[in-house]
């Protein structure tokens, strides 16, 4: 009988025996117990920081939590595929119906948008022309369309037209004695017209005092309405076709009152489910198929979840026996580092994947079943989740020295970079306001605050540098000037001062990192501990065969799952 066992079944009353067979003192005891708790807290601290192939050679323990990320790599990325070309032809038909919209209601429309707005007119002949137009092919439309489109019903469950026009309540303008005598109200008129009124003869609504318009009061005529479509090109791709409501607006502003009135086209499409679907052939069991792929996918990542999950919570009790027996035996603290050292960031990073993938994937399967239609949700959940995953993968390239660099270089240099980037901003915010003020009625790349940080972001990197001083407008020499003055301070500033020194922090974060691989990562109060057994003679002699017999048949059941919480 081995000799931990035999001693276990003599009496411990009065101590615990002696390899002579006699009793050994209380205090002799209790300090066993204590190097007995101590080894095997050493030896579950050792096992949790090893990785996976170190974990294997220990204990012959597969990394079978290594093979379920593997697999979940290649199932979420094969989900985000099928989803993305899916999500391309919803973009796609969106886009193609809007094109086709201008082109059918826009009079004079070239194809190619002026600014933000589609394109302009400067006559009242021309604004008349165009606002009647559009309600002729509106009224004409199953005629002259190449699409799938019908008519569909406004906000007020109506089919038809609603034009609104918008100005100030009355007054008088007389430009060449300079006098202006206005009520600065406005007031809003709507007129519905419906498809019984336009097939009668147009010039009974032409000739309406509604489209009388006063331009000098006039702020803006918008024309609304709706158009439902099915997306057909979905059943190439073995997919139920979905069905689309069109809200189209024609808005032509007249605010600036500068003898030019911009004409905006706005159409906003909605996914709704189609009421009647009769399609013969395979698409309904394709649709099987995918749905229960995306199902493994959830349960795949709802594993992954528990087994992360477990393994902090698991790490923070290991964390709270090596505090309390730290703090016993050396009546001190551990510092910060060691305790952040039992929480893996990576296993964090997998849970908040795994969630995303888990609500995405609910998300994509009833929009696949036609019940959502919130395609933008559902691609941002996958796609980030995606990103996360293959983040993820850093993870066990860290493993090995030569690509454990990365992850040690912006660990130490995150911190200062941070603190670099907080101080750097706030000189970016300044010239960014100070561009847009200045600038921003001079050139198109300073008009509104967002655009100045993008232009601003683009010159750091040296992107598109001559255009930027090439299109300031020299309608003011001051103007100019200050704009020369403005660019080559924020370039030279940036560029050869701040940007520079940003390499430089990351530059030395991998000096010191490759140092240390060289020469040895100071130890910390985690490691010296994990490093202490070693050098201790009694740890080498006769009781370390007895401490580690004691070490296995004292352990308690309900700590077995702390040996293996990696």
């Amino acid at each position: 009988m081995p000799y931990g066992v035999e001693a276990l079944d003599l009496p411990v009353r009065n101590g615990a025996p002696s390899r002579s067979g006699g009793p050994r003192p209380r205090n002799t005891m209790a300090h066993l117990d204590s190097e007995v708790k101590e080894e095997c807290l050493r030896e579950d601290l050792k096992f949790y920081f090893m990785n996976p192939c170190e974990k294997y050679r220990a204990r012959r323990q597969l990394p079978w939590k290594l093979g379920l990320q593997i697999l979940k790599i290649v199932m979420v990325t094969t989900q985000l595929v099928r989803f993305g070309l899916s999500n391309q032809l919803v973009v796609a038909f969106k886009e193609e119906n809007t094109v086709a919209f201008k082109h059918l209601f826009l009079k004079g429309y070239s194809g190619i948008d002026e600014d933000d707005y589609s394109y302009s007119v400067y006559t009242q002949e021309d604004a008349y022309e165009s606002i009647f137009f559009a309600i002729n092919q509106y009224h004409h439309l199953k005629n002259i369309s190449l699409g799938t489109l019908g008519y569909g019903e406004n906000e007020d469950n109506r089919i038809g037209l609603k034009v609104c026009k918008q100005h100030y309540k009355k007054g008088s303008m007389f430009p060449s004695n300079e006098t202006l005598n206005i009520d600065s109200d406005t007031e809003r008129d709507c007129l519905h017209i419906d498809l019984q009124a336009l097939s009668k003869n147009p010039q009974d609504w032409k000739n309406s005092s509604f489209f009388r318009l006063e331009f000098y009061r006039l702020l803006q005529v918008e024309i609304s309405f709706h158009l439902k479509g099915i997306d057909l090109q979905t059943i190439h791709f073995r997919e139920l076709p979905d069905c689309y409501i069109f809200q189209n607006t024609i808005t032509f502003d007249n605010r600036a009152h500068s003898g030019k009135i911009k004409i905006y086209f706005d159409s906003d499409a909605h996914i709704e489910e189609c009421k009647d679907l009769n399609i013969s052939g395979s698409i309904q069991k394709n649709t099987q198929y995918i749905l229960v792929f995306d199902a493994f996918v959830i349960v795949i990542c709802l594993a992954s979840l528990i087994l992360c999950t477990r393994s902090i919570v698991l790490a923070l009790k290991l964390r709270k026996r090596f505090l309390n027996f730290f703090l016993e035996k050396y009546k001190r603290h551990v510092c910060n580092a060691d305790r952040w050292e039992f929480i893996n960031g990576w296993y964090v990073l997998v849970i908040i994947s795994d969630l995303m993938t888990i609500i995405g994937s609910i998300l994509k399967m009833e929009i696949k079943a036609k019940n959502l239609t919130n395609y933008d949700l559902c691609s941002i959940l996958l796609g980030t989740s995606t990103l996360l995953v293959w983040v993820g993968v850093i993870r066990y390239l860290g493993y090995f020295q030569a690509y454990n660099v990365l992850i040690l270089t912006m660990q130490a240099s995150l911190p200062k970079v941070l603190r670099f980037c907080a101080c750097a901003g706030m000189i970016y915010l300044g010239y960014t306001f100070c561009g847009w003020i200045v600038l921003g009625p001079y050139h198109d790349k300073f008009e509104d605050l967002d655009t100045v940080a993008e232009c601003l972001f683009s010159l750091v990197n040296g992107d598109d540098m001559f255009a930027t001083f090439a299109q300031i407008q020299k309608k003011s020499i001051l103007v100019w000037l200050f704009s020369r003055l403005y660019l080559y301070s924020f370039i030279s500033l940036f560029i050869y001062m701040i940007l520079s020194l940003f390499i430089a922090l990351i530059t030395d974060s991998y000096d010191t990192i490759k140092k240390y691989q060289q020469n040895g990562f100071p130890d910390t109060d985690l490691q010296e501990f994990l490093k202490d057994c070693s050098s201790k003679e009694k740890c080498q002699k006769e009781s370390s065969a007895f401490l580690s017999c004691i070490c296995c048949l004292r352990r308690k059941g309900s700590d077995d799952h702390l040996i293996l919480i990696n």
